[in-house]
């Protein structure tokens, strides 16, 4: 993982001792909720893809993530968010480097990102990273499980 431009700042990969954190973290800093966002749910995440649930901290705390998750032919970019108190301050842009160079040393050629339509914040940034929608593709889903 790289270092983002403020020395106090870094970007690594989770550990199952970040989890409770995690959580807590997207309850404040992400728009909506998963039904993955659970204790099993990282678990199950770290466990399988220790690389792929990258976290930035600052000064210690938690200011971001991104889960960079790549099944062997695409990449897939879930749960960008960042702390309200640190948007603008390049977190996002750093987070989405890392997942990008995780990804190319996969052997990825394209990534995709899971965005809401309603998250017009988060729309800047994604394009600021060179991201944008594809409109002749919908999002079809099937809950597996109960919430």
């Amino acid at each position: 993982m790289t270092a983002m431009n403020d020395l106090s700042t870094t970007v690594r990969s989770a550990t199952a001792a970040d989890l409770d954190k995690i959580l807590a973290f997207w309850k404040v800093a992400a728009e909506g909720v998963s039904i993955s966002d659970d204790d099993g749910g990282i678990a199950r995440l770290v466990e399988r893809d220790p690389e792929a649930l990258i976290l930035a901290e600052r000064d210690g705390e938690l200011v971001g993530t991104v889960i960079a998750g790549f099944d062997g032919w695409r990449c897939h970019l879930y749960r960008l968010a960042v702390h309200p108190g640190r948007r603008r301050e390049g977190v996002a842009g750093a987070l989405l480097a890392a997942a990008e160079e995780r990804f190319t040393a996969l052997g990825g050629r394209r990534a995709d990102a899971m965005v809401l339509d309603r998250n017009a914040l988060a729309h800047h940034a994604w394009r600021a990273a060179g991201y944008g929608p594809e409109p002749q593709w919908s999002r079809w889903v099937k809950p597996l499980a109960g919430p």
